[in-house]
Order: structure tokens, then sequence, then C-alpha cells
């Protein structure tokens, strides 16, 4: 599945990179879902999400992610590049919550797990794992997506997708990974949140992201001017992290972008949503 198709690298890169050190992981998925929460509140669904880029090891992080979640108090947390030890697969700062993390890569000299996770106040009653395609140079490793179901009514499941793209690529492995995600949300008729990093760090990348998002019908998540400038960028890019929705209403009182944090290059962003 993965591309085997390898790369002319320095030395150095060879000495910081070596093939036997990252370790691709396919359609795996490491959860703790013992909590035996109900049903979302259909009023109230808060939602943050936050490339954190490494750091949950971090006492930084950890005092900034505990002030987040004492504030916003959110139901769903979507967090990319989370770092889980391959040992004891432990997230001690969400232990009130069930959570699903789905890994793309394994550091073997660390021990230690790469990838995304979803947390929720929720039971989640189906999930899904979704490794691009294509790798990234160097590490040769892929991206990852992963789907979690939870129940929100007695009509309809809400899906979620929590999702970092490919980056360091040319314009058709992305969009391979956008496709891919297309096919797989598509299927669902029921409410949709849509969140992550998406490295849409130029044009061509956004104006992909763009057609998907308005062929599934997917609303982006509104924040103030002043907000929406604190979403990360690359240089003069477009935002790279977003939130899109579907069968839902965004409270755009709630909506924020949260700057003073540093513990991550990424700023968190909240949103709330109700389905009434």
């Amino acid at each position: 599945m993965l591309n085997q198709k390898s790369s002319t690298v320095t030395p150095l890169f060879a000495k910081l990179f070596p093939s036997s050190r990252f370790q691709s992981i396919e359609c795996q998925i490491i959860d703790k879902s013992d909590l035996s929460h109900g049903s979302l509140n259909q009023t109230s669904i808060k939602i943050l999400n936050w490339n954190i880029a490494k750091n949950n090891h971090n006492a930084n992080w950890q005092k900034d992610f505990l002030w987040i979640v004492e504030k916003y108090a959110p139901d769903i947390i979507f967090l990319q590049e989370v770092r889980l030890c391959s040992k004891d697969r432990h997230m001690g700062q969400i232990s009130d919550m069930n959570w699903n993390f789905a890994p793309n890569f394994v550091d073997t000299y660390k021990h230690t797990y790469f990838g995304v996770l979803t947390a929720a106040k929720s039971k989640c009653i189906a999930r899904e794992s979704m490794v691009s395609i294509h790798s990234e140079p160097i590490t040769k490793t892929p991206k990852i997506s992963l789907l979690s179901e939870y129940s929100l009514s007695s009509i309809h499941n809400l899906l979620t997708i929590n999702t970092h793209m490919i980056n360091f690529v040319n314009l058709s492995k992305f969009k391979a990974q956008i496709q891919e995600l297309e096919s797989r949300i598509a299927l669902h008729q029921g409410p949709i949140i849509l969140s992550g990093d998406f490295n849409t760090w130029n044009y061509s990348r956004w104006y992909l992201l763009n057609q998907m998002t308005d062929k599934l019908g997917l609303i982006k998540a509104a924040f103030s001017p002043q907000d929406n400038n604190k979403i990360k960028r690359f240089l003069l890019s477009p935002p790279l992290d977003y939130i899109f929705y579907r069968g839902l209403t965004e409270k755009p009182s709630f909506a924020q972008v949260i700057d003073h944090i540093s513990s991550s290059d990424h700023k968190p962003m909240v949103v709330e949503f109700s389905c009434c």
C-alpha cells in the first residue's frame, strides 16, 4: 500500500533518519473506551482542534492543555502529532474521556508512536483509520486520518474525521489523499465534523480542499477576522488548520483561536455546535 520508491538523501539525513528507525503502521487503532458515557448533548457540542507538534510530554504543553480543558470544557478533542509510548500506551492528560489514537508510524529508537488522537465525553460506537497511499520523503512515512462515530440522536450518528494531510510532496499525492477522504466521507448520511491540519500551504492545495468540502456540503467553521489571522500559516499561505461541519449549527459567540498558547507552533481552535 505504501510507496516504496526511495530517494537520494544526504549522509546527514541518512544518519538522522535511518530506514530502520521509522516504521510505517497501517490501519491500527489504540483506544481507551472503558468509560460508559452516553450520547453527546445535542444542544451543545464543544470542539477543540489542535496540532500539538509532538509536545504532549512537555510540562508547558500539559499546563496549556489543562487550562484549555478547564476553561472551554470540550466534548470532543481532535489532536494531531500526538506522541504515545508504544509500551504503556497511556494518555494521562485525558483520563476522564474515551479516546482513540491512530498512529501512522513508530520511532523504534524511542519506542514512541506518532499519530492523531480523538477524545470524547461520549463512547465511540465505530472507528476506522485511513493511511495515505503515499509517503512523505526522508522519513518514508504516510499520513493518517481517524474516523470516529458517536451516538447523537435516534436517527443519525455523528461522524468525526481527525486528519493530518500529507506534506512535502507534489500536488497529485496531496490530491490522492483528498480523494480517499472524499470517497469515505460521502458514505455517511448524517452530521459530520471534519477537523485537523490540512497542510494547505499553497493555493493549489487550498483549492482542492475547498472543492472536496463544497462537494460534500461541508461548511467551514467561522472565526472573527482577528482570530482567523491567528491560525497557523506558512508565510502568506492560506490557513493550515480547519474545522468543517455538516448537519449542525455553529454558535459563533464561542468560536475562538487561542493565541497566547506557546507550547505548539499551531494555535488551538475551539468551536461550539448544536444539532437543534
